[in-house]
């Protein structure tokens, strides 16, 4: 009546295992749908040789080495001012590291100076370190998103003055 096998088999017969089996060898293909999706892999840094000068604001969504001069504002992900680099200006990112000199405002949630960079400017900061020997003039603010732009504009002065009637 009752096949031993068929009772302690957890699976179907093996008749009827082939033919889903079949069925579903098409439906493995995500495996090669998910390659797309993958992370690609991240990209280098852009680096700005010692020999370079550059005279004008510089914005990217990744990582800049800068070992020359630039004059003139920084916006990265993840900006590393090497210790040859002299960068005048501002400087916003995620994470910033100098090594290097530094005349403006600082703006990172991840700030660190190592011991051979020179700031002058206030740092503006989730988290800083601050390595021995590393020569800092300027003020230190934590703010829990240091990337905000600037300071806000004071209502009162954004405002105009109202004007008295005119004697008429």
């Amino acid at each position: 009546m009752f096949s031993k096998s068929r009772i302690n088999e957890p699976g179907p017969k093996q008749g009827e295992g082939d033919r889903p089996r079949n069925q579903e060898a098409p439906v493995q293909k995500p495996s090669t749908e998910f390659a797309p999706g993958a992370p690609k892999p991240k990209p280098s840094a852009s680096v700005l040789s010692s020999d370079l000068t550059v005279v004008g604001n510089l914005r990217t969504t990744g990582d800049i080495q800068v070992e020359g001069t630039v004059e003139g504002d920084i916006r990265a992900h993840l900006l590393t001012v090497g210790e040859s680099a002299t960068i005048r200006g501002e400087i916003v990112a995620d994470d910033i590291v100098v090594n290097g000199r530094v005349i403006g405002r600082v703006r990172g949630l991840k700030v660190r100076l190592t011991s051979t960079a020179r700031v002058e400017g206030d740092i503006i900061h989730k988290t800083i370190a601050i390595e021995s020997g590393a020569h800092f003039e300027g003020s230190v603010q934590r703010q829990e998103d240091p990337l905000q732009s600037g300071k806000p504009a004071a209502p009162a002065a954004a405002a105009p003055q109202a004007a008295k009637p005119a004697d008429v």
